[in-house]
């Protein structure tokens, strides 16, 4: 009955809904998992709309580097040379002090200064440039054969682009980008380093465990309850962008069904 009131009060901390002290003493298990899981409600929302967001702008930064146009092309080398070569936590560094340098002649960028936004348009920009370059690595590996049907069918422009190029530049890189998936939401969690202050100063997923790490001097329990928070996620990435996956190459021969193992001893030979 604690533990359902412990849920009841501390679920939805991180985003302001609830009880609004810590807990200062008798650090119970229910309280760790349930703080550290309401934090993480901050690491699904950058993750997912850093990946959903940022898959678009790497499609057109994939096509602007592909491009015939030296200036388009480019732009794209550069946007992804910077933000491939450069730290995330270094990017969080420098947005932030943009941002706030911003904010004393532009009352606007204000918003910029928290981490529900600032935060956000880092890891957007980040994953734009590395998922950029693989859906480019995808767009230069597609079958000259693929490309050549396209034009025998009288297809050209946009209409061959998303019904050739596109589905199978996405079969291609699909793979790379799961990797990338789960490489991006394991790196919201440098947001808890970053200067960013999170909406209503309620913290993230890492906050929550460096917070019963300090005052239980323990830090192989929250930590590990990280993890496995994170385990799960991932867990949970892969299943949906398996799902996508399959349904994107649903046109492609499957492998024949491996008969199942049955136990069948000799007892004569």
């Amino acid at each position: 009955m604690e533990c359902l009131d412990t849920i009841a009060d501390y679920a939805l901390r991180s985003i302001g809904i609830g009880a609004r002290q810590l807990p200062r003493s008798d650090f119970t298990l229910c309280q760790q998992f349930t703080l550290i899981g309401s934090g993480m409600i901050w690491n699904v929302y950058f993750g997912v709309l850093a990946l959903f967001s940022g898959f678009f702008l790497a499609t057109a930064v994939a096509l602007g580097k592909a491009s015939k146009r030296p200036v388009i092309r480019k732009l794209s080398e550069w946007f992804i040379f910077i933000f491939r070569g450069s730290p995330l936590f270094i990017q969080f560094f420098f947005a932030y002090f943009f941002f706030l340098s911003l904010k004393g002649s532009y009352p606007f960028f204000d918003l910029f200064t928290s981490a529900w936004l600032g935060a956000l348009i880092v890891l957007f920009l980040n994953t734009s440039a590395y998922t950029g370059e693989i859906f480019y690595g995808a767009l230069q590996s597609i079958p000259k054969g693929d490309t050549e049907a396209a034009d025998a069918y009288g297809l050209s422009g946009w209409t061959r682009f998303r019904r050739v190029i596109w589905p199978t530049m996405l079969r291609l890189a699909w793979p790379a980008y799961t990797n990338e998936a789960i490489f991006l939401f394991h790196s919201t969690t440098l947001v808890f380093f970053s200067g960013f202050p999170v909406w209503q100063q309620k913290g993230d997923a890492l906050y929550y465990a460096a917070f019963f790490a300090d005052k239980t001097f323990n830090p192989f329990v929250p930590y590990p309850i990280l993890a496995m928070y994170f385990i799960l996620l991932t867990l949970v990435i892969i299943a949906i962008m398996g799902r996508i996956g399959t349904r994107l190459n649903r046109h492609l021969p499957q492998d024949a069904p491996r008969p199942k193992f049955r136990f069948r001893p000799q007892i004569i030979r």
